[in-house]
């Protein structure tokens, strides 16, 4: 494993290369996504400590990988540690978690964990336009206006990033993970 100064470009470690780190117990792995989303599928033995909690944590005093699904939140948080003078290395798995997948490697899922929220927005939203469709035509033509609005929602998310309904989604108790650190 590689580090990095907190003057030069981020370092990023390939699913196999952390597989042997943690064959040898060399890195703590730490997942910066959301505690649902880690209870869905995370690398075995990580630590949840979501980005917004990630400058206030306790950190173990060893070289750190950081992990989340696409690579975007393990950057930030990498950034964040390293402006603030993070004393021990700290890279980030490259790709993510669906990298660790596609290098072979498994994923742990808690037990009961909700749907993905992805699949929960799709759901609700074919629903909504479903039913704004059907209403429409059975009940009152104004009904259509459901599924321009739930339209016109997922463009707006899908050209500023934030999702309203996925927002909405992550609040509700099916969605509430205790957070907790896991490590084996």
């Amino acid at each position: 494993m590689t580090t990095t100064a907190s003057t030069s470009a981020p370092t990023r470690i390939s699913a196999h290369d952390l597989a042997d780190q943690l064959a040898a117990k060399g890195v703590t792995v730490i997942d910066v996504r959301e505690p649902m989303e880690y209870a869905s599928g995370h690398i075995n033995g990580s630590l949840n400590i979501p980005l917004s909690r990630i400058t206030q944590a306790d950190l173990p005093r060893e070289p750190l990988v950081l992990v989340c699904q696409s690579g975007n939140r393990s950057a930030r948080a990498l950034t964040q540690l390293l402006h603030r003078g993070h004393p021990h290395p700290v890279v980030e798995l490259e790709g993510g978690v669906p990298a660790w997948q596609q290098a072979g490697f498994d994923v742990r899922k808690l037990k009961g964990a909700p749907l993905p929220l992805m699949r929960q927005v799709q759901i609700a939203a074919g629903s909504l336009v479903l039913l704004g469709v059907i209403l429409s035509q059975t009940v009152a033509p104004g009904w259509i206006w459901l599924s321009g609005f739930v339209g016109a929602g997922l463009t707006f998310a899908g050209i500023s990033g934030f999702c309203g309904m996925a927002r909405l989604l992550a609040a509700m108790p099916w969605n509430q993970v205790a957070m907790g650190s896991e490590r084996k």
